[in-house]
């Protein structure tokens, strides 16, 4: 297996359809309702704001992927639109599962050489970096999700947005 195919899969198995932690993003969120996914607990960022920030820097590197201007920024990346419906928060995962499988696919249609070459400006290091980091910080924020989804069931929440 070339090594953009094996570090697509690994991409795959964190947000689509993995079970090496015995869960992942889509098995996740497809569980959770727009109020459960708009419920603040304490402090913490809500489920939904953790899934637009996971597909925002998700849809900024399949930009680039395909030729495109690296266009994200940190600052922007919990503006969320208001998740007020089923319907709104339907179409935000639905946009996360196209942008994450569209940058699966193209992980893995990149030639091995590529990994290695420059990602946009040398200071963000190479494809390689940024495509693990997206992997890394998949994880991260899945673990939120399960945790705040836990805290959500036991009736720990403080406030409600929605």
């Amino acid at each position: 297996m070339s090594q953009s195919k094996e570090i697509a899969q690994q991409f795959r198995e964190v947000l689509l359809e993995g079970t090496w932690i015995a869960t992942n993003f889509k098995a996740q969120l497809t569980q959770v309702t727009w109020e459960q996914a708009t419920t603040k607990v304490g402090s913490l960022n809500t489920i939904a704001a953790l899934a637009f920030h996971i597909d925002y820097y998700v849809g900024g590197l399949v930009q680039v992927f395909e030729g495109g201007s690296l266009d994200i920024r940190d600052k922007y990346s919990f503006d969320s639109p208001p998740i007020e419906s089923q319907e709104d928060w339907e179409r935000l995962l639905t946009k996360m599962w196209q942008n994450a499988e569209r940058f699966a696919t193209l992980v893995q249609q990149m030639p091995d050489e590529q990994l290695d070459q420059g990602f946009v400006d040398e200071k963000y290091g190479t494809y390689r970096k940024n495509i693990h980091a997206m992997i890394e910080h998949g994880f991260y924020h899945l673990g939120q999700v399960v945790l705040i989804r836990k805290l959500i069931g036991t009736g720990m929440k403080n406030e409600t947005n929605g």
